[in-house]
């Protein structure tokens, strides 16, 4: 029988205590370490939680900037939030993670309240499978991380041979199951590996500097995605001097786009 009451790893991992008003002391967390340090969707969604828990937030979050200035190690980190301004309608956040002291990752947000005004989409999802013709994968055992999800390649599966384009597909959802909020969102947004290991067919090293995610998904988007599968879609544009690019999008079970991200990554081949 499935305990449900257990608390969910995810939750666990973003697990926070206030010191003081807009400062947070977190932990990094095993189950989602990365290859070197913790996987990047994780600091995302934090950074996201710590502004949630800010008893001054507003509304919901508009868009997330997150700079990768250096490592974050194993252990105790802290988060200080600052509002830099509110307006009528959306609020402006700065961030910093720190450590002993030094600064390894700084954001920027935007949150806000959304009115009704006219409406339209022109960009449409992908045509893939559903994600019951899809057989389950995932990456190798050495990342924790993507334990912690269920992913069904459509497009771009992780393997040893080079590919023309940088294409990725995939249906994910979190393991085991947990309903969609924002700070899930948020760390779906980097669900994708390095483009530079597709196109090359081996692992290089490489690291995202930047990632940016403008979400589209309200509260109530939110609410009717529950935890069905998001279906995750990437690509870049250039690989040039040790850095490239990757445009993102997730899209609902709805064919609704909940968010789309932005980040650029260095490689070294």
């Amino acid at each position: 029988m499935t305990d449900t009451t257990a608390r969910h790893p995810f939750d666990d991992a973003l697990e926070l205590e206030t010191l003081s008003p807009g400062l947070y002391l977190g932990r990094t967390s095993a189950p989602y370490n990365n290859m070197v340090g913790p996987f990047g969707g994780l600091t995302a969604a934090t950074f996201l939680r710590a502004i949630e828990r800010h008893p001054d937030h507003l509304g919901d979050p508009v868009s997330l900037t997150i700079n990768f200035a250096g490592p974050v190690t194993e252990g105790e980190f802290e988060i200080s939030t600052r509002a830099v301004r509110t307006n009528r309608s959306n609020q402006h956040w700065y961030l910093e993670l720190s450590q002993d002291g030094v600064v390894a990752t700084t954001a920027t947000a935007v949150f806000g309240t959304r009115r009704e005004t006219w409406n339209d989409a022109e960009a449409s999802p992908p045509s893939v499978p559903a994600p019951s013709e899809v057989k389950a994968g995932g990456f190798p055992d050495f990342i924790a991380w993507a334990r912690n999800y269920e992913m069904r390649f459509t497009a771009g599966a992780l393997n040893e041979e080079e590919s023309a384009d940088s294409t990725i597909s995939l249906w994910v959802r979190d393991f085991p199951s947990r309903a969609l909020d924002f700070a899930s969102l948020t760390s779906m947004c980097d669900i994708f590996y390095p483009r530079i290991f597709q196109r090359r067919g081996k692992y290089v090293p490489a690291g995202t500097i930047s990632l940016t995610i403008h979400y589209f998904a309200t509260s109530e988007d939110l609410a009717k995605q529950a935890d069905s599968y998001v279906l995750a879609h990437a690509h870049s544009r250039r690989f040039n001097r040790g850095y490239f690019d990757q445009s993102a999008e997730l899209w609902g079970s709805d064919e609704s786009l909940l968010a789309t991200s932005h980040q650029v990554v260095y490689y070294k081949d």
